[in-house]
Order: structure tokens, then sequence, then C-alpha cells
């Protein structure tokens, strides 16, 4: 149970016992019963304050379990922090802060702290200040404890690098935009939780059933069977969903296609075996050859049904818009397109991406345009949204332009940091790449199709600082990423290009005893890869992971490992669900 979240009611819903039941429980009971509680991943005194008042705080055993991080995949963790997004900057709740900070001490005290934290964004600066006071509060109740004070935590890393924190708010424009790699497709589409889809049994078709002696059914059970959902898992397991997940949605077919060919032939080579030992050999590979059939149906299948929707004349305007704002075109030429989605009662969290999507990448919208669109929007979906709008404005994801040229400035209209000038950093670092290739990609760009994710950009400023000199330069990218990063550690060479990103940049560097530290790189060797944590405060797309896993493959011809961490896994429709009001003006009638 997260401290952050509403504990009364989630502590009900888990443990909805008062005391006389579990005085009920031990009186009526021959066996004695010992109830236990924990607290995942911290007991605090609001959790206390609940047990005392559901009567039971001294009828039970209480403890916290530090969970902290999930391992999604082995290079993605994430705190499963659902609401993080929205506790963080609509709430301006700093909860999430604290337990990745937490998290992250985990790690550094198994690994040795981080030898330098780089990140941009306000509260990745927090995050960062309060990681260093941790590993001090640690190293001094170790140095009282021991007459040394020297633990691993007390000693910079051997086997990391640095660790990256990039906050949300820097480039909320991002997840703003469609996914379009195949598993941010599925997330756009179906909702990804914790691995798993749940996808409509009328798409997969319905699940295996186990034999049965009736094998008629009535066509009302049949009907039943095909309007419930498969939960599909989709990691790392399924190997065919490993080389489809990262790869943008436009090639998905042609993998699809060769694979089906492939297996085809390995079926068909059973008829080629001649010998005893040949036939074995086949029979031993046929449980893997029908497993990885099943993993192709399900996947084509899958696949199918998001084409449908992806051809659909909506999603291709949806598409259009963002893609023009992406591109840096006028947005006021959009908002024809966008008043006829109103028109059409396409979903509201659709139309507020949009919006949203061009306040942050325009510096705002016209004051009469916005005020335009608020009363469309009222009209078409409710005066409740009149919340709506006002929590947008509170997460600065939706906001009038301050004047009528703010957007052509070079701060855009505002001082250095204080807003993500788009407009200046598409330039500087080369957002828009429109040569991509989507089959054989030289660039993140490949992920939506010429854009560059500008949070994962600046990842490559600090890692790969080489290839970004010379794309920004007009150079062509070069066929081996040539990392300098231990040169030039931090943003030394992007000094002025991070100034127009939104909030703090900083490089802190985390030094131990100089001779403790000498003592343990001798023992522990250089042979081993390097670790770079880059740490997502706000929450990251499935779309920017496979842009990092790309990153990753160039960097480990440099012995460089990249583990990719997070609060929690978000999308357009996520943050816009995080700000819409979900009850309602209207009368209830009797």
């Amino acid at each position: 149970m997260y401290p952050h979240l509403p504990f009364r009611g989630l502590f009900l819903q888990v443990f909805p016992w008062d005391n006389k039941q579990v005085k009920r429980l031990r009186q009526n009971s021959n066996v004695e019963h010992d109830i236990s509680i924990f607290w995942v991943p911290r007991r605090t005194l609001v959790s206390n304050q609940i047990l005392e008042e559901a009567g039971v705080i001294g009828d039970v055993n209480i403890a916290e379990l530090p969970l902290y991080f999930l391992p999604l995949e082995q290079d993605v963790l994430s705190l499963e922090l659902e609401d993080s997004f929205g506790d963080l900057y609509l709430h301006k709740d700093p909860g999430c802060i604290f337990l990745a900070a937490k998290a992250l001490m985990q790690i550094q005290q198994r690994h040795g702290y981080f030898p330098r934290i780089v990140g941009k964004g306000d509260n990745a600066r927090r995050l960062a200040d309060l990681l260093v006071r941790m590993r001090k509060e640690v190293e001094a109740e170790e140095s009282s404890a021991s007459s040394n004070g020297f633990g691993k935590q007390s000693l910079p890393s051997a086997s990391i690098e640095n660790l990256i924190i990039i906050d949300r708010e820097v480039d909320f424009g991002t997840p703003l935009l469609t996914q379009l790699t195949y598993e941010g497709l599925i997330d756009e589409f179906v909702g990804i939780k914790n691995n798993q889809a749940d996808v409509d049994s009328s798409i997969m078709g319905p699940a295996a059933q186990p034999p049965s002696s009736q094998a008629s059914s009535s066509a009302s059970q049949t009907a039943a069977k095909q309007s419930l959902k498969r939960k599909i898992q989709l990691d790392s397991s399924d190997q065919l969903f490993s080389q489809l997940r990262d790869a943008n949605f436009a090639i998905v077919g042609d993998i699809l296609n060769k694979v089906a060919r492939r297996l085809e032939s390995d079926y068909e080579s059973r008829h080629s075996a001649k010998t005893t030992s040949e036939l074995r050999e086949f029979v031993n590979k046929l449980p893997a050859y029908q497993q990885e059939h099943q993993s192709l149906k399900v996947h084509t299948n899958l696949a199918e049904d998001i084409m449908r929707q992806t051809r659909s004349d909506i999603f291709r305007k949806v598409l259009e818009v963002q893609q023009n704002n992406a591109a840096g075109s006028d947005p006021t030429y959009q908002h024809e397109n966008i008043e006829e989605l109103i028109a059409r009662d396409v979903p509201l969290k659709t139309v507020l991406r949009l919006l949203c999507l061009e306040s942050c990448m325009s510096g705002g919208l016209r004051p009469r345009d916005l005020e335009n669109f608020k009363k469309l929007i009222l009209q078409a979906y409710g005066y409740q949204h009149l919340l709506t709008f006002r929590s947008l404005e509170k997460m600065e994801l939706l906001q009038p332009r301050s004047s009528a040229t703010a957007a052509l400035l070079p701060g855009g209209g505002a001082s250095a940091g204080t807003k993500t000038n788009y407009s200046y950093l598409r330039k500087h670092l080369r957002l828009v790449v429109e040569e991509v290739s989507e089959k054989d990609p030289n660039d993140i760009a490949y992920v939506y199709s010429g854009f560059a994710p500008l949070s994962v950009r600046l990842v490559q400023c600090v890692l790969q600082k080489p290839y970004i000199l010379s794309l920004t330069k007009g150079g062509s990218a070069p066929a081996a990423v040539n990392s300098a990063s231990a040169a030039s550690p931090g943003w030394i060479g992007f000094e002025d290009v991070v100034k127009s990103a939104r909030g703090a940049t900083f490089s802190v560097v985390q030094k131990g005893d100089d001779k403790a530290a000498r003592a343990r790189q001798t023992l522990s060797g250089t042979g081993g890869p390097k670790m770079v944590y880059v740490f997502f405060l706000g929450g990251i797309t499935f779309t920017e992971i496979a842009a990092l896993r790309f990153i990753a493959r160039q960097e480990s011809l440099q012995q460089r490992k990249i583990v990719i961490c997070t609060t929690s896994i978000i999308s357009g429709d996520r943050m816009m669900e995080a700000a819409m009001e979900k009850g309602s003006f209207a009368a209830k009638t009797a």
C-alpha cells in the first residue's frame, strides 16, 4: 500500500475486518491465528491511524515490506505508481519523488553510489538533492556505528557510470503524440498493465478450452464467450513479441510474414526426415514450433485489428494534426480538423491531447482560439469539464499564449527554463529527421516516423555527444556511434541548448575517499560493462523505451548497458485521465 494513495478505501478493500471479527476468529477457532499486515513499501503515521480507527492495531502484527522497483523486463524497472503523474503535476504531491529516492538508494546500497547524477527538470533536481541527502545520512549512521565508516555505499560504484534523471514536464509533448511502435499502439488501443493486455476475444478468438464430453453449446453461451476478454502476456518470454515490440508498426506485417514462412518451412522439413534420429529431432522441436505458431496467431490477429483502426478516417486525421504540430507547422491551420473531430463526437481524451500538444509545442494557444475550443467542448461533452480545463491549466498542459509573437521568439516568450521551447530545440537537436528508415533505422526518430522524442534526445546529449553534434551540423549519421561522454561528462557541449528546455539543469559528482576508491577500483578491475541508469520521473511511454533500447544496442559496442527506470508507464490518454473530471453537472432524475 503506497503511502500517498487513499489509504482508508484501499485498506478496507484489502483488510475489511474490524476488531470484533479478529477476536471472534480467535475465540471460535481451535487454532491460534497469527494475523500480520505488511505495508508496501513503508509504514507511515497515516497507516497506523487507519489501523487504530479500525480497532485492530493491538491484535495484529504490523511490518513493512520495502518493495520499490518492480522489474517489468531485464532492462526496465518501474515503481508502478499509477497515479504518480497526477500526484506530481496536478496535486503537487512529492510523494513519488521520495519513493523514487528510496528505490534508487537501494541500488546505491547494493552497488555503491552513482559517481555522477545528471538531470534536467525541477523535480529531477529535487530527486537528486534527496539522493545526496539520504547518502549522507546513511554514511553518518555508518560512521557512528563502526570505527572506520566505510561501507559499500560509501564508495562510488565501479560498475555504474552515472544516473540520468529526466523530469516528465521537460517534455510533455512526446507522450501526447500517438505511439507508433507495435507495443506503443497496443497500449494506445488496448492498454497494457503489468505486461498484460485484456484483448476482446472477438479479435483473438476464444481461449483454448480443455476437452469436454459435451461438445455442443447453445448460441447464447457462444455469444457470451465472444464478449469476454482474453489476457495476453506481453513480455520477453514471447520471442516473437520481443522482435515486434520496438519496431515501427509499418514493418510489423513484413516481420509476421517472414516468421510465418519460416514456420511453414520448419513444418515441411518433417517430410525430408529419412532417419529415426532426424524424426526424433523434429518431434523434440515440435512443442517449440507449436508455441511459436500460437504466438504468431495471436500477434497476427492483434496486428490486423490495430491496422483496421489505423486506417480509419478519424485516426488519420488525428495523426495529421499531431505530425504537423511535431514538425513545427502553423497550428492554426489544424483547428478546422479539431473542430470536425469535436463535431464527430470522438472521445474527449483525443481532442484534449491535440489541444495540449499544440499548447506544449507552440508556447500556448491564442487566447481567442482557446476560448472557442473551451466553448465547443463544454457544449459537446458537458460543463463539468470546466474543472478539467482548470486541472490542465494547473498542470501547465493547456495554456493561453502570452503574446502573438511568443512562439517566434528564441526563448518562446518566456525566460530560460520556464517553458520548453520546442521551436528552438527542434532545430538545434534536430528533432525532425525526414530521411529516417523505419525498416533499418539509424536514428531514434523511427519510433515516431520522423520525430525524435526530446526526452531521449536529452539522454543522447549525455551519452552520444559526437553523434548529436554531427547530426545537428547537417552531417550524415555515422555508422557507429563513438561515445565520448567520459571525456566530456554531463551536459558539457550542450549547456546553451538545454537551457531552452524547462527546469533546472544539473550534474552532480559524488566522490568518496580517494584511497578507498582506488583500492576498490584495483580489486574490481575495469573489464566489465558500465551501467547507465536512466530514470524518467513522472512516467515514460513504451515508444520512449523503444528509443532508449535503440541507443542501448549502439552503446553495447562501447561496453555500456542502459537500465531504464520510471515511476510508471504512461500514455497521452493516461495524462488526460489524470486531469479529466469524472463527475457530471447534469441533474439527477428520479
